[in-house]
């Protein structure tokens, strides 16, 4: 069976196992014990597998994406992609907080409901943010001490190294920084591999959850669910045939029914592999053959893209964090919600260009927060599809950052002349 299938196969047999002992025996003793000392525990070593894996994931993921722009020598092209992906990411996760606080999806739960929910899960979550004011959490993201902050749960300090770390790995080209960027490279290939070793469980994980919270709440969650999926790809919509036409439009010069038609063959692939770093080959076939953009500018932007460039992974990240929080009840500010949009644009840039990359990260902004971390199993049930969704936006994102940076940019420019080919690297 294929990896898409097993987990089909977890979530079905995993919810409907649920729902029947949910129906049959809610309430039970006998069903109480199995939750919380069978199917409980073996979800929560799921999650933790994820968790264990996150901060080296996070510093080699960030600092290989940031390294590969090779500043120094693109210059001009490295600012205008960078600053492209920051403006685009911030709306993108604006969008999605927008409309999570509008249509609630995950509002609704009995307080009752809510309180079983909170149950079976015992993971230590990461430090919150204690500041209150705008300039303290400016000076709270630059830490002190980088190995203290990523052992204390400091997430946005390790993130904010990581980026430092990366420019200073782009901009030193000595030979001894070279080995270090290659370790580095080889520290993010062994981190993938367990995660995909992790993700090969996840069949199991994603069951065992599921039947945990089936049999606690019924199929009432499933209302929010649904809810949730529609909020999701409404958001991912309108980020894509809005937002990205009107970055075509005005920002790229061209049509966007023209950008759509060229770039059709780059989007079903994207769907069809969940996977930015899979269509990269695909995507520069496109930029091209069939945008006819120039070979250096978009082997530059689409290589970084395809690790940087995350506009809907970056707001899937934001919604299912604040649809968890509604579920569990979790109340979040205005100046939280700022903040998890700004952890999310950041995380953007070093989330893996896989399937599932940003499962990890996700994991550490509900810790983060207190908001329960088992609430990861509704989302993995129907995630495969959603990944699919985000990795076509993420990719169409690439092409549209492409016909930007290309507006402008000669054949002969300097810039080009010192872009970076990817099958150098």
């Amino acid at each position: 069976m294929k990896a898409h299938q097993k987990m089909l196969v977890g979530i079905a047999s995993g919810a409907v196992a649920g729902l029947v002992a949910n129906v049959v025996a809610g309430g039970a003793p006998w069903l109480a014990f199995v939750v919380d000392n069978v199917a409980s525990p073996v979800g929560q070593i799921f999650i933790r597998l994820l968790l264990m894996l996150v901060v080296p994931l996070l510093f080699s993921a960030i600092v290989v994406a940031v390294a590969e722009l090779d500043l120094k020598q693109v210059g001009r092209l490295g600012a205008r992609t960078l600053g492209y992906t920051v403006v685009l990411s911030s709306i993108s996760v604006l969008i999605g907080l927008v409309l999570v606080n509008t249509l609630e999806p995950g509002a609704g739960l009995s307080d009752e409901a809510r309180a079983l929910a909170q149950g079976g899960m015992t993971i230590q979550a990461a430090a919150a943010p204690g500041a209150s004011s705008f300039g303290a959490v400016l000076v709270s993201m630059v830490p002190t001490n980088p190995i203290k902050a990523a052992a204390d749960g400091d997430f946005i300090g390790l993130i904010v190294f990581s980026l430092i770390f990366g420019m200073g790995v782009a901009l030193t080209p000595s030979e001894p920084v070279q080995r270090l960027r290659e370790s580095i490279q080889g520290l993010y290939d062994v981190m993938m591999k367990l995660i995909d070793g992790v993700l090969s469980l996840a069949p199991f994980g994603v069951a065992a959850l599921l039947f945990a919270m089936t049999a606690r709440l019924g199929f009432g969650i499933f209302v929010q669910l649904a809810s949730y999926m529609g909020t999701v790809l409404l958001a991912l919509g309108l980020h894509m045939f809005v937002v990205y036409s009107l970055s075509v439009r005005f920002l790229g010069g061209r049509s966007p029914i023209e950008f759509f038609r060229s770039s059709r063959l780059a989007i079903v692939t994207a769907f069809s592999t969940s996977s930015s770093s899979a269509t990269l080959p695909t995507a520069l076939k496109v930029a091209e053959e069939h945008l006819k953009l120039p070979r250096s500018v978009s082997r530059f932007v689409l290589t970084a893209g395809s690790a940087m460039n995350q506009n809907g992974t970056a707001l899937f990240e934001g919604v299912t964090v604040l649809f968890l929080a509604q579920v569990y009840g979790v109340p979040l500010s205005l100046s939280d919600q700022a903040l998890i949009m700004f952890i999310c644009i950041l995380a953007g840039i070093g989330t893996a260009g896989v399937p599932a990359g940003s499962i990890p990260v996700i994991a550490m902004i509900l810790g983060m927060f207190k908001i329960p971390v088992e609430g990861l199993g509704l989302i993995l049930g129907v995630d495969r599809f959603l990944d699919m969704c985000r990795t076509t936006l993420n990719v169409t994102g690439d092409l549209a950052a492409a016909v930007y940076v290309a507006r402008g940019e000669s054949a002969d420019s300097p810039a080009e002349e010192g872009a970076v080919d990817p099958s150098a690297s």
